[in-house]
């Protein structure tokens, strides 16, 4: 189901495999956490929109990390 609070709850799943990992692909986050991609990119949105995590596109790859203040 997706609500809020399960959107929330893997935004923490998202930030907590960055902060172990660090930078990485988006394709890397979506495989490791085993949530369905739409779901990640709705936690990743709502870490960018916090201002939380960085994403930088390098050729065909998208890239995350958190952001470093």
């Amino acid at each position: 189901m997706i609500d809020n609070q399960n959107i929330g709850e893997t935004a923490g799943v998202v930030w907590q495999f960055l902060e172990e990992h660090g930078r990485t692909t988006l394709t890397t986050v979506v495989r490791a956490i085993g949530v369905h991609s739409d779901m990640v990119l709705m936690a990743v949105g709502w870490l960018a929109r916090e201002g939380k995590v960085e994403l930088v596109q390098e050729k065909r790859s998208v890239y995350i990390q958190l952001s470093k203040e």
